[in-house]
């Protein structure tokens, strides 16, 4: 149980698994949507599923993070009072609202390098 709570008392966490409490995503959509780079986003995501809050995926190439659904289960009131309390607070509603904001996958995903290239064209 301690690594739960070591693991939910990081902000950026916090931030990640807000947005996982939403939909499956990939690191590159969580690092768009949280301007955050691939290797921090990538070291809170470990640290996240080593405290088994969250899992993984792959499809393809992708790496794709969700919510553990055991932990749902073995923490019910634990769940419900992080989806009560981060859609109170102004920057997980605002990292929700960039999340939701329309962009696909594709567009979250470009890499600076591609967006430039796309720019120039």
């Amino acid at each position: 149980m301690t690594e739960i709570y070591k693991a939910l008392s990081d902000e950026s966490r916090l931030r990640i698994l807000n947005l996982l409490l939403q939909r499956e995503l990939c690191v590159c959509e969580i690092e768009a949507v949280l301007s955050m780079s691939q290797t921090n986003v990538s070291r809170h995501l470990n640290k996240l599923r080593s405290a088994g809050i969250v899992g993984h995926s792959k499809k393809a190439q992708w790496v794709y993070y969700a919510l553990n659904p055991e932990f749902v289960d073995q923490h019910p009131y634990l769940y419900q009072h992080l989806k009560e309390q981060l859609n109170k607070e102004p920057q997980f509603i605002s990292d929700l609202d960039r999340l939701n904001s329309g962009k696909t996958q594709a567009e979250l995903c470009a890499s600076p390098a591609t967006k430039l290239l796309k720019e120039k064209l």
